[in-house]
């Protein structure tokens, strides 16, 4: 059974309170479809470039956007880990904007295998590890911390994510993330993209528990910004069976209730700079195309007349308004042409 130790201290308090308030204050306003795209966009690619840094990617964010922007022929391998979590933020999102999405070994493993595309051998890549490994100290690559024996990681991840579903409307759903990320980093269930797989399934875990602004942004920002920190924050050093009943989750969870109100507040600071035009504004008729494609994945020319009476040249118009905006993109040509969001 897992009972994980913390404490709710008056810091700790303080900052939930913080977090409901700013996002309270974040979901109260209106901002059109475009905007929101936009800033949903921008918060894609500040996660991808933050989240493969951490675990040491060089590339710089100017150069991540180049990547995300349009894939090189030749990808290297510091380029593939963008692209890889770029599309399993992207493939998350859209779950999650169907209202289907439950955590679950299942999604645990089809994340993992899309952080792992073409990284790990197709053994390894989406399945729990088979053997033990070592976690070292990124600046002398000593070993600091010993994971729990590969036959006891299923039984803990099965644990954990019971934990998690039992008390939904027990602990605060801050708390149940919070507990989840040191819990998963700990049990290490993966030989390689435990970080990245980690911090993709908080951010699921956070928008499925209702705090939907997560998706508009990037946590792992916040953790970028001091890595060394994080990992002494978020890890442990020592053998894990030597050290989980002393195991307080009680820092971490400051820490990381704090990364969430400073990238909330950078956010706030964001969005009145992404005022729209005249030009830019949406009507109701696009705002039915974007949400069809939000759900369906796609839009064909026949979709778009059920929803709307306008002409079929008006429709032409109106995809091209929202390629021109950079929302969506055409896929296919003559009666097969198709249009997807704008990745």
């Amino acid at each position: 059974m897992f009972a994980p130790k913390y404490t709710i201290t008056n810091k700790l308090l303080a900052q939930i309170k913080r977090v409901y308030a700013l996002i309270e204050e974040l979901n109260k306003r209106r901002f059109s479809r475009v905007v929101l795209v936009e800033l949903e966009k921008t918060a894609r690619v500040l996660s991808s470039y933050a989240s493969t840094s951490i675990e040491g990617n060089q590339l710089p964010l100017t150069e991540v956007k180049k990547v995300l922007k349009s894939a090189p022929v030749h990808i290297r391998t510091s380029e593939q880990e963008v692209l890889n979590y770029n599309q399993a933020l992207t493939t998350l999102n859209q779950k999650l904007n169907t209202g289907n999405i439950v955590l679950s070994l299942d999604l645990i493993l089809h994340t993992h295998q899309q952080v792992m595309r073409d990284l790990l051998p197709d053994f390894e890549s989406g399945r729990l590890r088979q053997k033990p490994v070592m976690v070292n100290d990124p600046r002398t690559r000593q070993v600091v911390y010993l994971p729990p024996d590969a036959s006891d990681v299923t039984p803990l991840i099965d644990t954990l994510i019971t934990f998690l579903s039992e008390n939904r409307q027990a602990i605060d759903p801050l708390i149940l993330a919070g507990i989840f990320h040191k819990q998963f980093v700990l049990i290490h269930p993966f030989i390689d993209g435990n970080g990245r797989t980690t911090r993709l399934v908080t951010k699921v875990l956070l928008a499925a528990m209702g705090l939907n602004t997560f998706h508009l942004f990037s946590f792992e920002n916040y953790y970028n910004q001091n890595v060394t920190r994080y990992f002494q924050t978020v890890g442990e050093g020592g053998n894990y069976y030597e050290l989980v009943d002393a195991i307080d989750f009680t820092l971490w969870l400051e820490y990381f209730t704090e990364g969430i109100i400073d990238e909330l507040l950078r956010v706030q600071k964001t969005l009145p700079r992404l005022a729209t035009s005249p030009q830019d504004e949406l009507q109701s008729h696009h705002q039915k195309l974007l949400d069809f494609v939000h759900k369906k994945g796609f839009i064909k020319d026949r979709d778009y007349a059920t929803l709307t009476d306008r002409a079929r040249p008006t429709r032409a118009l109106d995809f091209q308004k929202l390629m021109d905006l950079g929302l969506i993109e055409r896929k296919g040509k003559g009666k097969a042409t198709y249009y997807v969001l704008k990745q």
